[in-house]
């Protein structure tokens, strides 16, 4: 009986939690107008599909990649959509000052920032490991440290609007893929930190919601051409996929799952990951590390 009360009771609390709250809820293209939103990765493929649903809603979107021309071409496109406005901030994420300073100067485009979604990664073969560390190391710096050091460099802002951090992964991020070991690992780290932050900020009360994007194949141009007569899948449509993020950012989900077969997020929601992390935050000492 005491072990019903302290585990199993709460553990069921949660999971009827999870139910309601993974429930389709209604979203409205309102929700995000005049809301003030980063788009990482937007030259191309899903980032630029997503500003020009954002432009569609009446959002402020301030975009980067390293394409000056190509940002040139996607604002443009942006305000003939109805985007409250749109500006371009070219750089690469290679360079974690750029990053830095890019959040900070997003900032004072927009006023402040509701919405940071963070989308872009560096180019990755579709082939065996072939021992190269330097090309793990490129990989882990674009793919997972960039996130973070974004994330802290806007973190001020969006504690003042309640705001929301979008995180675009991978299902190769949620379990093994061969052919994409350096990706897949980048993957991994971003659910392990932003997973482990979102916790964080529901301890310290922090209203900044962190969404994790759990994405199939996609049909952009980019992975089309590295998959090509490799993987037998059938890609799903950048533009519904560039929707549905949004959807999750702006409904605050945890996770996100498109592309991927009905039942995936379910299996790999992992209900005994949730459990373990469950009885492992009963065992915090909530008032000595509020108190610190």
């Amino acid at each position: 009986m005491a072990f019903m009360k302290k585990y199993l009771l709460p553990l069921l609390g949660l999971f009827l939690a999870y139910c309601y709250y993974s429930a389709d809820e209604e979203f409205r293209p309102e929700m995000l107008q005049g809301k003030k939103v980063i788009v990482t990765g937007a030259s191309k493929g899903i980032g630029r599909e997503i500003a020009f649903h954002l432009a569609k809603m009446g959002a402020h979107v301030v975009v980067t990649a390293r394409s000056e021309e190509t940002l040139q071409e996607v604002v443009s496109h942006c305000q003939k959509l109805g985007a409250a406005s749109a500006h371009y901030i070219a750089g690469s994420m290679e360079d974690m000052t750029f990053a830095e300073q890019f959040v900070a100067k997003a900032g004072k485009l927009m006023g402040g920032l509701d919405m940071l979604i963070l989308n872009h990664i560096t180019s990755s073969p579709f082939a065996f490991f072939n021992n190269d560390i330097y090309q793990v190391r490129q990989i882990m710096e674009v793919n997972f440290l960039s996130y973070v050091v974004l994330s802290v460099a806007a973190l001020p802002m969006l504690k003042q609007s309640n705001g929301s951090i979008v995180v675009v992964s991978s299902i190769a991020g949620k379990m093994a893929h061969p052919m994409v070991a350096p990706y897949s690992a980048s993957k991994f780290a971003l659910d392990g930190f932003f997973s482990a932050i979102r916790k964080e900020h529901s301890i310290a009360k922090v209203n900044v919601s962190v969404t994790l994007c759990v994405l199939g194949l996609i049909n952009t141009d980019t992975a089309m051409k590295a998959v090509s007569a490799k993987l037998n899948l059938e890609a799903s449509p950048k533009e519904e996929c560039a929707l549905q993020i949004i959807k999750g950012g702006a409904l605050r989900q945890d996770e996100m799952y498109y592309g991927t077969p009905q039942w995936t997020s379910l299996l790999l929601g992992n209900p005994g990951r949730q459990f373990m992390e469950f009885l492992q935050s009963r065992r915090l000492n909530l008032n000595k590390l509020l108190d610190n």
